[in-house]
């Protein structure tokens, strides 16, 4: 590279306001001129060791990846004690993955993501299985055992992956069979909250050409909160084949079975607020619960029956239906590489089952899910042989899912019953061409057709308490419905209802009158919504020296829409999003420096959100709906040090600014049940004939922090023949909105999450033992929050306490 064309790519970046990235460029550019060969000297635990990830579906060196990309190896992900997908929140600046009930998770990526507490929709973050796209947020457990690697993608995916993701994604893949070597490992752990965890796996050749590999994992542990939830309870096991048929064809085939026990994610209930229809304010109140005591604790369930909820005009009861988990993962799928005179071909051919059946609380009330989901896949894709100044790559997906089933949720004034079957029929086409002008110089396009074709064939029955009386003590014996599966179940238990559509007195325990009606509001939904959509992706890639990248891109992405039988909502349109990158890849001092540097610019269409809201009547669901535009951008570095031979550091900092740019909805002020008061809100609310119309615009993401800061350190003290490790990783968060209705109780400040872990073992590795700690500062911070108008109730899911152990592994 010239001097002159040097100063004229530093000065435009600097006139750009890339300030950073032309610090970087210095760098690289004092390291030597040119493309000079780097010092191969260097041992293991001399320099960094190389990281090759498959994000692009290709295999390549982490540094050469121009994209976006967070990696976490098996090393870190055991420290971390990442047992499902929302333990990652810890090791990712840019992700914030949240239980949501039963098995199901929420992600988001920049303040990018869904309050996932509903399997109609798609995620905004893609999940993917070894390669195989996992469809529902309830399919992402069971998996993280015997891993390789965990790869996190950091924007659209719409031009290379199976299915569009606009956010990022996920990719968990797990170690491989591996000819020619009998072994494998077994590890253990035990802890506070009478904690165990069992893994292992073996190797076992068979013949010069094919190895088996079956591993399994076992994890549980005792409640985090008083009464017994926020438990785990899992356990897992996966079997895998490689036949190399020939020098250029092998196949690899894999099952796998996970299954979920125990009662579940469990909230706190965090405070309450009374409205005083005088002033037309909302009073919050902190509920003065410690943040250990779960729903069900009698503290808990004194509280509850102290609170006065509407419509029903009175007070709640106490929960009756407990929540448990008992919900089953099965997969099988194959991938088939053949090395052809033109370039590599690989089949992906997949089948995936979940069945869900269990119950949560989170919102304050019981929410069960009993549904069945059942997918099949076949991608194709083909890297192709350069040809002239050219590399490309081919591909096809085709995806099939039908899931069918039932929601419930009592909310005892409100109870509703959801039956649904749903079918998806996704295709699309994708390329991807590499122009290399020069050696260090490339130009990258590529374009993506998808196809989705959904049908949705649901009812929705619901059973209202409401009551007619307008002055205290309003209707304080009207009855409560109990939990039910199906509201038509109720009068054999005695509790009658009226037909659907209809309206009945509701008698009190005497068989009085109490002054409240039961309301039953049908809805059906019969619909298909069919989309095409083009996505693309346009990159300049320039390689400074040979261990510095610099790269610029514009990419969109898409997510389909959908229906779902809501009152007034019953279909929502796909979101669209346009990422701008500008990011630079390094390597410094003999290779014992890297500083990986991003900036980003994100612009949302249409963008989806599904959390808790009133639909047309006023009732309310979990509903799914276009809010808007939201614009995001911001700054990511990543420094990882080899201070001296036996020290290592890490450091990670993001800068996200996100605006919501138009954000309104509206909710009902005048329902069948009569007049509603305001949503309770920090939003701008304003009242134009009888519909109360929130705007949010302005206001910032959710799960969205300002700065986010990950900090880690690992110091090897050799003993002869032995190594004594520490490891140490902390995590700072800004403040951030972590509930859908900017509510006070719904900030949570900045928070300081620290692990730390000693290890000693031989320096083979052929065992270690090794004792932890995770959440050293005992801090219990919101990880998501559940605003319920029924009762005005606030409940919130904490991470989880300090937990502490010891672990054990051994090879052979």
């Amino acid at each position: 590279m010239s001097g002159r064309l040097c100063s004229k790519l530093l000065a435009a970046c600097t006139v750009a306001g890339c300030f950073p990235f032309a610090l970087i460029a210095t760098a690289a550019l004092a390291e030597g001129e040119g493309v000079a060969a780097a010092d191969d000297g260097l041992t293991q635990n001399q320099g960094l060791q190389e990281v090759v990830v498959t994000a692009q579906r290709r295999t390549e060196n982490l540094q050469k990846a121009a994209v976006p990309i967070s990696v976490v190896g098996a090393t870190d992900l055991a420290i971390a004690g990442v047992a499902s997908p929302d333990a990652l929140t810890a090791t990712t600046t840019s992700l914030t993955a949240v239980p949501a009930g039963g098995s199901r998770m929420s992600f988001f990526m920049r303040g990018v993501g869904n309050f996932t507490n509903n399997p109609l929709f798609d995620s905004a973050i893609a999940f993917n299985y070894d390669n195989v796209y996992v469809g529902r947020p309830g399919g992402t457990a069971g998996v993280f055992y015997d891993l390789q690697r965990v790869e996190v993608l950091k924007g659209p995916q719409g031009t290379l992956y199976g299915r569009n993701a606009t956010g990022g994604a996920i990719n968990v893949l797990p170690v491989k069979p591996e000819l020619d070597h009998l072994g494998g490992y077994l590890s253990g752990s035990y802890g506070n909250y009478d904690a165990y965890t069992f893994e292992g796996a073996v190797n076992v050749p068979m013949g010069q050409d094919a190895a088996l590999r079956i591993s399994g994992n076992l994890a549980k542990h005792d409640g985090y909160l008083s009464d017994g939830t926020q438990d785990e309870d899992t356990r897992a096991a996966r079997m895998q084949i490689l036949d190399d048929l020939t020098p250029a064809l092998s196949i690899r085939v894999a099952a796998d079975y996970a299954h979920q026990g125990g009662a579940g994610t469990g909230s706190n209930y965090f405070s309450v607020a009374s409205f005083n229809p005088e002033t037309g304010a909302y009073i919050p109140q902190p509920t003065g619960l410690a943040r250990s005591l779960g729903l069900y604790d009698p503290a808990s369930q004194a509280f509850r029956t102290g609170v006065l909820a509407f419509p029903g005009g009175r007070t709640l009861s106490a929960l009756q239906q407990r929540i448990y988990n008992d919900n089953d993962f099965l997969g099988a799928n194959a991938e088939i590489n053949w090395d052809t005179d033109a370039g590599h071909l690989t089949f992906i051919p997949a089948w995936r089952y979940t069945k869900q059946d269990n119950i949560t609380a989170l919102g304050g009330f019981p929410a069960g899910t009993q549904e069945h989901d059942r997918q099949y896949s076949f991608e194709l894709r083909f890297v192709g042989n350069r040809i002239d100044l050219f590399d490309y790559q081919l591909g096809a997906l085709s995806y099939h899912e039908s899931n069918d089933g039932r929601l419930v949720a009592d909310q005892q004034m409100i109870a509703t019953s959801q039956k649904y079957d749903q079918t998806l029929e996704s295709w699309a086409t994708f390329a991807r061409l590499t122009a290399n002008l020069t050696d260090r110089t490339r130009i990258v396009g590529g374009m993506r057709y998808t196809h989705d074709d959904k049908h949705m064939v649901a009812s929705s029955d619901s059973l209202v308490v409401a009551c007619t009386v307008t002055t205290p003590p309003f209707c304080p014996t009207a009855p409560l419905v109990p939990f039910t599966w199906q509201i038509s179940d109720l009068p054999s238990i005695g509790f009658p209802i009226p037909p659907p559509g209809g309206a009945i007195p509701a008698f009190n325990a005497l068989g009085a009158p109490s002054g409240a009606l039961l309301v039953r509001p049908p809805v059906a939904v019969d619909r298909t919504q069919k989309v095409g959509k083009v996505t693309w992706r346009g990159a300049l890639e320039f390689d400074l020296t040979r261990d510095s990248l610099l790269y610029a891109s514009v990419e969109t992405g898409y997510r389909a829409g959908g229906i779902q039988p809501v009152n007034g909502y019953d279909t929502y349109r796909p979101e669209a999003v346009t990422a701008y990158t500008l990011g630079s890849k390094n390597r410094f001092l003999d290779n014992r420096l890297q500083a990986n540097l991003e900036a980003f610019y994100w612009k949302y269409k249409d963008q989806q959100l599904a959390a808790i809201q009133a639909d047309a009547n006023g009732q309310q669901g979990f509903i799914v709906k276009n809010i808007g535009q939201t614009t995001m951008y911001g700054v990511d570095l990543d420094l990882v040090g080899r201070a001296t031979h036996t020290a290592t550091l890490t450091a990670q900092v993001e800068y996200l600014h996100t605006k919501y740019d138009s954000f309104v909805y509206y909710v009902p002020a005048v329902t069948p049940f009569g007049p509603s008061p305001p949503p309770f809100t920090t939003c701008n609310i304003s009242l134009p004939a009888n519909l109360f119309v929130v705007n949010c615009s302005g206001m910032p993401a959710y799960n969205a922090p300002t700065w986010t800061v990950d900090l880690g350190g690992e110091q090897v003290v050799p003993l002869g023949s032995y190594d004594l490790t520490f490891n140490v990783t902390s995590q700072y968060r800004s403040g951030r909105w972590t509930g859908f209705d900017f509510q006070p109780s719904q900030y949570q400040g900045g928070s300081w999450q620290t692990n730390a872990q000693v290890s000693f073992g031989p320096q083979e590795g052929a065992w270690l033992i090794a004792g932890f700690v995770r959440n050293v500062e005992n801090e219990r911070f919101v990880l998501t929050n559940n605003a319920s108008a029924i009762g005005n109730l606030n409940t919130v899911i904490f991470n989880a306490p300090r937990t502490y152990g010891l672990r054990a592994m051994v090879r052979f």
